[in-house]
């Protein structure tokens, strides 16, 4: 795909990503799916309303009315488009800085689109095919202001709001100034849980903190925990589809620990799960012990949910699924990333144990990514050229499934172009930062010197 990446398409406002090209997907869109109505929801990034404005002229053009729901995490859209049988238009950039903004694409399934999907609206954007409707056909709009509110009430019902309250559970939370900001605190605080904020106002400029939910990001959260002896700390990044956790301590606890240890509660003997190639040790180990299976599939979530609606039709059980980035899945709820239920499932197993505790037996393993930006097309095809010899000439097999990964038996290293940045990204996990650090940088060289030759 040229347009969509891999959760997608993205990019900084005014240069890759204008309301003329939005407009474009919006009526391609429409076009494609042939519905009468269509739910658009934001992040509170502030240039979201002129790019909803944007996808909602391309809608009514193609005489499709909109439910326009104002600024909601994503999975509240996502809660929206299944519960009316309506398609959606999400527009975020989920963990991106604020000069970003992005469009995500909805089914009336309340499932982002798959990859053949996208393929046919991009078909339609790339051709300019768009079936414009006369004056008297084109749709019309509506506010509707409930979406959160269903979103919360829907949340409540489906995890364990008994066991949560009984363990009186004091909740560092830092919303990152994003759409959680409207949802998470009341939802908590409904669970039983003493309540302390930080970044919680909503704020597209995130003057508080960058909306990627990574340790160097939380060090608010992290002197918050401990101010208020707080049980555990939960962040969110811009659309809070994402939960990344802050031990009792205050430590920020890694995405690839949390995950493995919501797995390891989930996952019972002969089910599947779903990560990226770029999957810790720690969930393999998980799978092992548990007598799971773990299907890897190129990064980013349209690929996990395509690889999930696979593994259903073939009638297996898929509880949980996700990446080390804090985006989880749990299937059977909902085939979407939901940073608040995430973090009630987490708040599940606090109430047994604290956090330093449930991820004790995930932390033998350390990780290192470096992100080597890319200005040219040219830079990029150098470094995925440098990254294919580096492969060939190392001393392990390449899994190719997304980028190049080499497994070394106590160690891996991938190497992979970012789908929603221009960035190849290196991930680098060892038993050790120092042999971490050093599978990083080596591959890395390798690209930068292939760029520096240019």
């Amino acid at each position: 795909m040229k347009l969509f990446g891999s959760s997608g398409t993205r990019g900084v406002v005014g240069e890759s990503l204008t309301p003329e090209f939005v407009l474009r997907v919006a009526k391609a869109a429409g076009t494609v799916w042939n519905a009468d109505r269509v739910a658009i929801a934001r992040d509170t990034r502030t240039t979201g309303e002129m790019f909803v404005n944007a996808a909602e002229s391309g809608l009514a053009s193609v005489g499709v009315d909109v439910d326009d729901l104002g600024v909601v995490p994503t999975p509240a859209a996502v809660r929206y488009c299944e519960n009316q049988s309506v398609p959606g238009v999400v527009i975020t950039a989920s963990h991106n800085p604020p000069e970003f903004n992005g469009v995500k694409l909805v089914g009336d399934d309340g499932v982002e689109l798959a990859v053949e999907e996208l393929e046919r609206i991009e078909d339609h954007i790339l051709a300019e095919e768009f079936d414009v409707a006369e004056w008297d056909g084109v749709g019309s709009v509506r506010s509707v202001g409930t979406a959160n509110d269903d979103y919360r009430e829907d949340l409540l019902a489906n995890v364990d709001r008994e066991k949560i309250a009984a363990a009186n559970l004091t909740v560092a939370l830092d919303p990152g100034h994003g759409a959680g900001s409207l949802v998470t605190p009341d939802f908590l605080r409904e669970l039983g849980c003493e309540v302390r904020t930080v970044n919680a106002q909503p704020d597209g400029h995130f003057p508080g903190r960058q909306s990627e939910p990574v340790s160097e990001n939380l060090r608010d959260l992290e002197r918050l925990v401990r101010a208020t002896d707080a049980d555990v700390g939960i962040a969110h990044d811009g659309d809070a589809d994402r939960a990344v956790f802050v031990n009792e301590r205050g430590e920020c606890i890694s995405g690839e620990a949390s995950l493995a240890a919501l797995a390891a509660a989930a996952l019972e003997p002969g089910d599947a799960t779903v990560s990226a190639v770029n999957v810790s040790q720690r969930l393999v180990d998980v799978c092992e012990e548990v007598g799971a299976d773990l299907e890897l599939t190129p990064i980013g979530a349209t690929n996990l949910i395509t690889r999930v609606r696979e593994l259903w039709r073939e009638g297996r059980n898929v509880p949980v699924a996700g990446e080390g980035n804090g985006g989880v899945f749990y299937p059977n709820y909902r085939l979407v990333r939901d940073g608040a239920y995430i973090a009630a499932k987490f708040l599940e197993l606090v109430a047994e144990r604290p956090p330093s505790e449930l991820v004790a037996p995930y932390e033998d393993y350390y990780n290192v990514r470096i992100n080597l930006e890319y200005d040219e097309e040219a830079e990029l095809t150098a470094m995925l050229n440098a990254a294919a010899d580096y492969a060939e000439s190392a001393d392990a097999t390449p899994n190719t499934t997304d980028g190049y990964r080499l497994d070394y038996g106590d160690a891996w290293v991938l190497v992979r172009p970012s789908g929603t940045e221009p960035k190849v990204r290196v991930y680098a996990e060892a038993r050790s930062e120092e042999r971490a650090t050093e599978l990083a940088e080596d591959a890395a060289d390798a690209l930068r010197s292939a760029v520096a030759t240019l």
